[in-house]
């Protein structure tokens, strides 16, 4: 299971790095993503990271996040800086993992997400 952490109350300008672990047996992730649902919108593609190290962002977020790994800790961060109001949402975490040498990927995705609150 993922858990996301990380979330809370910033001002602008402010900073937060959220963090999600992948837990149980894993024996490697792939892909890692995180998502938000911004009040009363459908959720949306924040920024991805691929097994290989590829980076790619939302135009909303390009130059402010930083989507980050650590395959030894089964973790996946994102770095938030320079925050604004309308980054305010629920964050999801969604990782790749397979559980043996002989399984494909599977996606999981953190249940509840971590709530980034911004205000101005």
């Amino acid at each position: 299971q993922l858990q996301a952490s990380g979330g809370g109350s910033v001002q602008a300008g402010g900073s937060l790095t959220l963090t999600c672990v992948a837990s149980g047996s894993i024996f490697s992730i792939g892909d890692a993503e995180w998502s938000r649902q911004r009040p009363g919108k459908e959720r949306e593609f924040v920024a991805r990271m691929s097994a290989g190290g590829s980076k790619h962002y939302a135009e909303s977020v390009e130059g402010r996040f930083t989507i980050s790994r650590d395959g030894g800790k089964n973790a996946v961060y994102l770095q938030m800086d320079s925050l604004k109001p309308e980054d305010t949402a629920v964050h999801y975490c969604s990782i790749d993992i397979s559980w043996d040498a002989y399984s494909a990927y599977q996606t999981i995705t953190g249940g509840q997400g971590t709530q980034v609150t911004v205000s101005s």
